[in-house]
């Protein structure tokens, strides 16, 4: 392991805070669909749409009114390769100056609202300091994720030394942008039994196909089936605020699906494929033809194996039904966690202001252990016991013992029994790819659906994105990886999978190239993520763990493949940039202390 270091020099890596820990991790919860003005709650049982609804848009010509321009800076003010938030009006912009010139965008991630002069500004794109979404500064779109919409982009000139900007009232007020897309011209009539495309799946990378085939033109059938009651929704949302409602976690409003001609058919199974005849069968018998076919059907949760499985109150958390009944039962009660990943650790974080005792069982010696590693684990067990959770590691459940069919006891393998009256289990998920055992798709040895850069599977005409896939890691030598979690299944679903594959069926010949991306929050506390750590064989550590304000280096051999950091915002999203631009980084880089080579001061 690498010792702990001296704290870098702050100046060197220019970090600032930019809200208290607290603040940020509830403006990160905050459901996004909360801050649009157009979250309507999707009725999630409709399987056809009428296509005289539309969204309403903008007036077409807009008056002068509706506009603001005035002097934001002078021209000085700003250095190549800053940035500065501006105010115009009573709004604010992110005001960039990159060889020279300016240009002036919307200042908050439309994410989760994070604000992008904290970010990173490399080759003509910011990344976010929260997430890591990378949107290009001379057009504000989205070019990397997580987040469905871009940036709005406003007009800048410089005269007499000034720099104005010019910018639309409702553009201010929104900021954020949904790309112009196509409107489907041949809607289906009643039951029609083909569609040009089928989308198997409605997470974020079968939502991201759907609306980069309409942002590309495409103005044929496009029908998304979902095994769920509701509309596309922020499902990795569940675990962190397990209260939330379908309608604050919805990704887009009904009212988007009905005026793009998206078709969602909720509720609905597909149980086979037919490649030979390109036909998708669904549980109720019914049978859909499609021309383009893309398989983003998730994973399902493991559950236990244990005597007393059938017992009630045992949930995996999948819905947002199953989450809201976890928080009733366990309300002042005793809540037991199967699990120390993200999905288990989260749900402990959230239940332990709100339970009587929370207890989590895990096989290995500390959280997280493979994933962050011993120390980072160690460090933030301590952390969750400080909240009062208790752990019991390196052991299993042996037996749920129930009271009139309720659960009432955990019985752990080490004999040692604990009260619950609802248990959690998180112990991860297998891809949900049965219904393509016979189907003449490959599939590998433990279910995952291997494509190529171009997110196509072995047969042509069908794609795959999403958690159920493994796929060639460009900057990991394309080594073969399934990276299940939000960013890559949208980074899989646009400019990445979810879009690689739209843009396939297209032909257009993109190949899928990013870095994996992820983050948690727990006790209003943000652990943000990059890279791919599978097989790391030391971690170096800068900063202070027992502060919880650190970074966490995870290297192979001479090589760093991930990092991991607190309340050290925005090195996570500096390295993902660093490693994004293809540039390799060496271990005795990091283990120095000096980080100047993250701000390009370095080699």
């Amino acid at each position: 392991m690498g010792g702990c270091f001296s704290k870098p020099k702050p100046v060197e890596l220019k970090i600032e805070v930019v809200l208290p820990e607290k603040e940020r991790a509830k403006e990160e919860l905050s459901a996004s669909a909360k801050s649009s003005p157009r979250a309507y709650p999707g009725n999630g049982t409709a399987r056809h749409f009428h296509s005289e609804e539309r969204l309403t848009t903008a007036h077409p010509y807009p008056s002068a009114q509706d506009y603001l321009e005035a002097a934001v800076c002078h021209f000085k003010d700003l250095e190549n390769g800053q940035m500065r938030e501006v105010e115009l009006g009573w709004g604010k912009v992110l005001l960039v100056k990159e060889a020279g010139e300016f240009h002036a965008l919307g200042h908050k991630c439309p994410h989760y609202g994070a604000p992008l002069v904290k970010g990173v500004l490399s080759r003509g794109r910011v990344r976010c300091p929260w997430h890591g979404a990378c949107f290009n500064i001379s057009t504000g779109d989205l070019e990397d994720f997580p987040g469905l919409d871009s940036l709005p982009k406003f007009q800048v000139k410089v005269e007499k030394e000034k720099v104005y900007v010019r910018a639309s009232k409702q553009a201010l007020q929104l900021q954020r942008r949904t790309k112009v897309m196509t409107k489907c011209i041949s809607p289906s009539l009643g039951h029609s039994g083909s569609t040009n495309v089928l989308i198997v799946g409605a997470g974020a990378a079968g939502l991201v196909c759907a609306e980069t085939l309409r942002q590309e033109g495409f103005s044929d059938r496009i029908v998304l089936c979902t095994l769920d009651r509701h509309l596309p929704y922020d499902r990795p949302k569940l675990s962190k605020s397990l209260d939330a409602q379908p309608e604050q976690l919805t990704l887009r409003p009904k009212e988007f699906f009905r005026a793009y001609g998206i078709e969602v058919l909720t509720e609905a199974q597909v149980v086979t494929v037919d490649v030979k005849n390109k036909k998708a069968v669904f549980k109720d018998g019914f049978k859909l033809e499609y021309s383009k076919l893309l398989l983003a059907p998730g994973s399902s949760p493991k559950t236990l194996s244990c005597k007393g499985k059938e017992v009630e109150n045992v949930f995996t958390i999948r819905t947002p039904e199953d989450a809201n009944r976890v928080v009733r039962l366990a309300r002042g009660r005793n809540a037991v966690v199967v699990g120390a990943g993200f999905l288990g650790m989260e749900v402990a974080a959230y239940l332990s202001e709100k339970a009587h005792s929370v207890s989590v069982v895990e096989l290995e010696e500390t959280p997280f252990r493979r994933f962050l590693g011993e120390r980072v684990g160690r460090t933030l067990m301590k952390m969750f016991e400080n909240y009062r959770v208790k752990f019991y590691m390196q052991t299993e459940v042996s037996e749920l013992r129930a009271q009139e069919g309720k659960l009432k006891e955990v019985v752990l393998k080490s004999s040692k029994v604990v009260r619950a009256d609802v248990c959690v289990v998180g112990i991860g998920a297998v891809p949900a790819t049965g219904f393509l055992k016979q189907s003449g798709i490959s599939l590998d040895n433990r279910g995952f659906i291997p494509v190529n850069k171009m997110m196509q599977t072995s047969v042509p005409g069908v794609f795959a994105a999403g958690d159920a896939v493994t796929f060639p890691l460009a900057w990991r030598n394309n080594r073969r990886v399934n990276i299940p979690h939000w960013q890559m299944a949208h980074a899989q679903g646009s400019s990445l999978a979810g879009r690689v594959a739209a843009q396939n069926m297209l032909a257009q010949e993109a190949e899928i190239g990013t870095v994996p991306y992820l983050w948690t929050a727990m006790f209003g506390k943000s652990l943000r993520y990059a890279g791919y750590g599978e097989g790391f064989d030391d971690v170096i550590i800068q900063g202070d763990l027992e502060e919880l304000k650190f970074v966490a280096f995870y290297t192979k051999g001479d090589e760093v493949i991930a990092v991991a950091s607190m309340n050290y915002d925005p090195i996570v999203s500096k390295v993902a940039e660093v490693l994004a631009s293809g540039r390799a980084i060496r271990k005795r880089e990091v283990e120095t202390g000096d980080m100047s080579w993250l701000t390009g001061k370095g080699s």
